[in-house]
């Protein structure tokens, strides 16, 4: 991590803050899978139970490449936001943080807004994603890690059971069951995408890491979010350290920002895609599966005019959270 510390001291371009995201996604990674209990010991994997496993898992869709059980140099990477939560992990992170008293109304306003933009459009705005950075940064500058991290835990308590696509989450299994390893790869905080992945029987995650010194957040990142090709960068990073062979990987994501991940592995899919990710992926012969039953029409020319409702709707539902709070 040291390495990490001094590459983040000067000004970097765009290629360098991509790379240096993505490793220190990798080493986080690393850090948390060797600090986690062996599974059967207490806290760990078989000790505790997962809202994200609740009932029989739904069986995957025909036509899926199937793993080769027991492969030591194949895994899975999965992206999170519409691929396996309905909607942005950064949206429930901040509601639990609005409710917490860290974020005002006009801050939970704005996110709904975001949030609504998100779940019409099917993909993210990099303006939003912009804005929830610094927002989330100025939060969490100065508190303490082990703060947040307790935090993510009650927030995600009962998002999971209630958000995951549940094909998704068969898709998920599938590779768990072929016995192999299962990563989260997405451009929320790490302390949420560890939450989301341990609730899933995941393997692990890969996610955006903020800078922290003496055990609190300096309101910088390590590099920048991981996204697009940070998101790349941080699968080809794990690869190298976990000496997988992204030829033999399988990648899930529902956004054209993911070509770059997606293009890195021998089993690309598509997962309730946006338009332009579609097209890619109708063009590169890669397999698509849409568990939005429908969802995807009543989006395709909603009028403006809609979409503003839907947003102001939204809002009031941030307003009255806020007076209940208060009451």
């Amino acid at each position: 991590m040291a390495v990490l510390r001094r590459l983040t001291q000067a000004k970097r371009s765009t290629s360098a803050r991509t790379a240096l995201a993505g490793e220190a996604a990798a080493e986080a990674a690393e850090a948390a899978l060797r600090a986690a209990p062996e599974p059967g010991a207490p806290g760990g994997p078989a000790g505790e139970e997962q809202p994200g496993r609740r009932g029989k898992a739904p069986r995957p869709p025909e036509g899926n490449h199937t793993p080769e059980p027991g492969d030591p140099r194949a895994a899975a990477f999965f992206d999170c936001d519409n691929t396996i939560l309905r909607g942005a992990a950064i949206f429930y992170l901040g509601v639990g943080l609005y409710r917490r008293g860290f974020l005002s109304r006009r801050d939970i306003a704005r996110f709904a807004w975001q949030q609504a933009w998100f779940r019409l459009h099917g993909t993210e705005d990099p303006e939003h994603m912009a804005d929830a950075k610094h927002t989330a940064l100025g939060v969490v500058a100065g508190k303490r890690t082990a703060d947040l991290e307790a935090l993510c835990e009650e927030v995600f308590e009962d998002v999971i059971a209630d958000k995951v696509w549940p094909g998704t989450r068969a898709l998920v299994q599938m590779h768990l069951d072929a016995g192999q390893r299962v990563w989260l790869v997405t451009a929320a905080p790490v302390e949420v995408a560890r939450i989301i992945a341990a609730r899933l029987g995941m393997t692990g995650a890969l996610g955006t890491v903020a800078e922290a010194r003496d055990g609190a957040y300096t309101g910088r990142l390590v590099g920048e979010l991981l996204h697009g090709p940070a998101k790349a960068a941080a699968v080809r990073a794990l690869a190298r350290r976990e000496r997988l062979d992204l030829d033999r990987c399988a990648a899930y994501s529902d956004s054209a920002n993911d070509i770059p991940m997606l293009s890195l592995v021998g089993h690309p899919y598509v997962v309730n895609p946006d338009g332009a990710l579609r097209r890619h992926a109708r063009a590169q012969g890669w397999r698509v599966r849409d568990f939005r039953t429908g969802r995807k029409a009543a989006r395709v020319g909603l009028p403006a005019a809609a979409a503003l409702g839907v947003a102001a709707g939204a809002t009031a539902a941030g307003v009255a959270l806020h007076r209940r709070h208060r009451s």
